[in-house]
Formats: C-alpha cells, structure tokens, sequence
C-alpha cells in the first residue's frame, strides 16, 4: 500500500515512517507533508491508499481535509494521528479507517494497517459518512451506514440501541428497528458526547428522555415506550444521578 503522512512535526513524521518500515512492510511512504495544503497536493500527484493524518495543524485542521475533495477523488483510506484525546475520536471511528493516539502504539497501528488493507481489499471508502461526521449538520443525528447510502436518525427519534453480538438493534419511537452491523460499543463511543443517552446495561443504551418508569421488580428494569429495558444494579445510582 502507498501511504502519505501529513503532520506538521518533523519528528513526528520521521517516527511513524521508521515504525511502518520496522513492522509494516506492506506499507511504501511515498511523500510526507508537514500542513494541510502540501498534503493535498501530495495526494493529488501520489495517489494514496492511505493518509495517515495529524488533527491539531497549524493553518488547517486535518479534519477539514476532505472538504478539498469531490467524493470520486477519495479513493485512499484515513487513518487519524492525534496527540490530544479530547477528539474522543467517537464520530471517526463510524467511519475512519481507525485513529491513533500519540505516542503511536505498535499494536495499534499495525492493526490500523490491517484495516485499512482489509478495506483496500474490498474496493470501499467511507467518503460520505466520514464527511458526514466531520460536517456540523451531523449533531444531533446518528449516522447509519446502509448498502444504498447512509440513513440519518435524529437522536430524539431513538429510544434505545439493543446489543447482540457484533450486530445493534436501534429502536425507534414510530416503533420500527434498524439493525446495525456494529457492536453496542461502537455506537456507545459515537454517541459519547450526547448527554440524552446513557449506557444502563452492557446490552442497553437508552435515551434517558424516554425512559417513563424504573421499576425495581424482578432484577430492575427500565420503562421506554412500551419496551423493558435492562438496567444493572450498579447503574442505577447512575442513572438517578443524571435523571435529577
């Protein structure tokens, strides 16, 4: 795969090329750039498989990167870089490749290189999603992908998100359910910032606007709309907390 990186530290740039050459073979740097601008332009003459991307960059932000682009320019994969984890990176990870969170974990990154070759593989790109999630329009509304597009859920339509496995059911107040082939703690890091929903069971995370009713009986549950939703013993304190 042809990776380019852009990040503003020289330092920063020279570590992630010596680790993907160390244990990333599968990986060739092919230019480096040290803002937003030149990265563009090395994308644009290198063609890339990924862009490995710094967040915090003087002039332009690395978030802002795609807004450079038409959606048949992206044909390359986005792994982010960050040294700051308030980005909670919740929103890149519906539709990233993955991030890194400075200092650079080898682990991580070469499963970071697995991904992004998983995806290379399929002929994918999460071009719509991912400008979605970076656009301001998307507050206030989970971002589903589907085989046809993207389905937008405002969060007051959401009563709770059921986990099973590797797959989330998301209910919704006008009584119908979409299946999401994501696990519950994909969508708990996506809706981390969202006060309104509140994980209440490790296969429940429940709007807290619609909960009608706690009810102590058999174990503790939930009332939301017409459904029982679990809560564990040691939420529920929690849960008080967040209701007053």
């Amino acid at each position: 795969m042809k990776a380019i990186i852009i990040d503003d530290e020289t330092k920063a740039r020279q570590l992630l090329q010596a680790m993907l050459q160390d244990y990333c073979p599968e990986v060739t740097v092919v230019a480096e750039a040290d803002d937003l601008p030149n990265g563009i332009k090395a994308i644009k003459r290198h063609a890339p498989d990924v862009v490995f991307l710094d967040i915090e960059m003087p002039g332009h932000s690395g978030l802002e990167l795609l807004d450079f682009f038409n959606e048949e320019e992206v044909n390359f994969q986005i792994i982010f870089a960050t040294a700051y984890n308030q980005y909670a990176i919740k929103a890149f990870k519906l539709s990233a490749v993955d991030y890194l969170l400075k200092p650079i974990d080898v682990d991580q990154l070469k499963d970071a290189v697995a991904r992004a070759q998983k995806q290379q593989e399929k002929h994918t790109t999460s071009y719509q999603l991912l400008k979605h999630q970076l656009s301001s329009d998307s507050k206030g509304k989970l971002a589903l992908p589907q085989a046809n597009g993207i389905k937008f859920i405002p969060f007051g339509d959401i009563l709770f998100l059921k986990g099973d496995r590797a797959y989330t059911e998301i209910h919704c107040t006008d009584g119908q359910m979409q299946l999401a082939s994501r696990n519950l703690k994909y969508f708990e890091d996506a809706l981390e910032s969202s006060p309104q929903f509140f994980r209440s069971h490790r296969s429940y995370i429940v709007n807290v606007q619609a909960i009608k009713e706690y009810v102590r009986a058999d174990g503790g549950y939930l009332l939301v709309g017409n459904h029982q939703v679990g809560i564990s013993s040691e939420k529920v304190d929690a849960l008080m907390g967040l209701m007053r």
